[in-house]
């Protein structure tokens, strides 16, 4: 029997504890199982780094939400991609990546990977054709997408490129965190694996670190799941749990976000203090079309570019009340950055560097009219 994303989100991996009819999974917080005999762990059970029953509830859940057969939680969204690239990667292969990638994303792979000796090439993943010109045929590993970008919320089609990525015989990869799999559900649409900094909207909190991984292929799954292991940046099951509560509430959270980001965007767009708006929402948008294709809504970020420069956009974030100054998102409060200046300034001076008159709004879910009276006055 098949069952609505809001059941799942509540139920998938989460029945009562058997021995006490507890209704929430309990907190395994052990490092170490007795074992009934030299080599006969119980339920498989040995060591925390490999298996914990509270993880294990996670991963049960978000396979369930991404439709995929295998899911894996790590210690954060930064861990899980690593795992992925060593997993599926070695020294002298290649990977294309969004020409405006999360700045830890790039990090990663500007500053790590390569050492390693992996290429990568960036690329906008909205043209399909810029794509496939910057594949290397016979080394290019993984086409890697968000969709959302972060921060320039560009579009990719995923479906389209995941013909691009197979036809070269790579991967589709993408990065589903601005859009949670309420929203979006990549597998779907072909991708082989999907990436989720848990701590987004996931998490929904701002309280707890973690990502995640979902492939589409089992024998994929195990391989990823090897790694995990082998290499333990695993989550911990106070993490576990923890984004176990906030998943319970992700659909209704989600509608809330995008309700309060139409109306911002909306009042945004045409603003005299403002250059340029960038949601997919808006019809303007040059992937409005795509998104609404392959997303239920259009997700709770806003960009804008101030129009008075660099300057008024670190003032506007400066002013901010309600929205907060902060890096991350995804959270039920409000945030507001400068990506040139915070989550993006590892990128400054290559191919990714973002405007420096742009502004990111993670939208929460407070009362819009305060939102907006917020944003109003720092606007100046």
């Amino acid at each position: 029997m098949s069952h609505g994303f809001e059941t799942l989100a509540i139920h998938a991996g989460q029945d009562p504890e058997a021995r006490t009819g507890a209704v929430i999974p309990p907190i395994y917080q052990t490092s170490t199982y007795a074992q009934d005999a030299v080599g006969a762990p119980r339920l498989g059970y040995e060591y925390s780094r490999s298996g914990n029953p509270t993880r294990d509830a996670l991963q049960e859940c978000l396979a369930a939400l991404e439709g995929g057969p295998v899911a894996l939680a790590f210690a954060s969204g930064l861990a899980a991609e690593d795992a992925l690239l060593r997993t599926v990667c070695a020294p002298g292969d290649h990977v294309v990546i969004p020409d405006d990638a999360y700045g830890g994303t790039y990090r990663l792979f500007a500053k790590v990977a390569e050492r390693w000796g992996l290429a990568y090439t960036p690329a906008k993943v909205s043209d399909p054709d810029a794509v496939r010109a910057a594949i290397r045929p016979g080394s290019t590993k993984i086409v890697w997408l968000e969709t959302p970008t972060n921060p320039l919320l560009g579009i990719a089609d995923i479906a389209t490129l995941a013909g691009v990525a197979h036809d070269a015989g790579a991967l589709l990869v993408v990065d589903n965190t601005f859009a949670s799999p309420y929203l979006q559900q990549p597998l779907a649409h072909g991708a082989d694996v999907v990436v989720h900094s848990t701590t987004k909207y996931i998490g929904g909190h701002s309280d707890v670190v973690g990502g995640a991984l979902v492939a589409a292929d089992r024998n994929l799954g195990e391989e990823l799941r090897y790694h995990q292991n082998a290499m333990g940046a695993i989550n911990g099951p106070f993490d576990a749990w923890l984004t176990l509560r906030g998943i319970k509430t992700l659909g209704v959270r989600m509608d809330r976000h995008c309700d309060n980001a139409e109306r911002i965007a909306a009042y945004l767009d045409g603003h005299a203090k403002v250059g340029q708006v960038i949601y997919p929402g808006l019809p303007a948008h040059p992937g409005h079309g795509i998104a609404a294709k392959q997303m239920r809504r259009f997700g709770g970020m806003i960009s804008f570019r101030a129009a008075g420069g660099e300057e008024h956009a670190v003032q506007i974030c400066n002013r901010a009340k309600l929205f907060v100054l902060a890096e991350s998102l995804g959270g039920v409060e409000s945030l507001i950055e400068h990506p040139g200046r915070m989550t993006h300034a590892s990128a400054a001076g290559s191919p990714l560097e973002v405007p420096g008159d742009l502004v990111r709004l993670s939208v929460g879910i407070e009362t819009v009219d305060d939102l907006l009276a917020d944003l109003e006055q720092a606007l100046g």
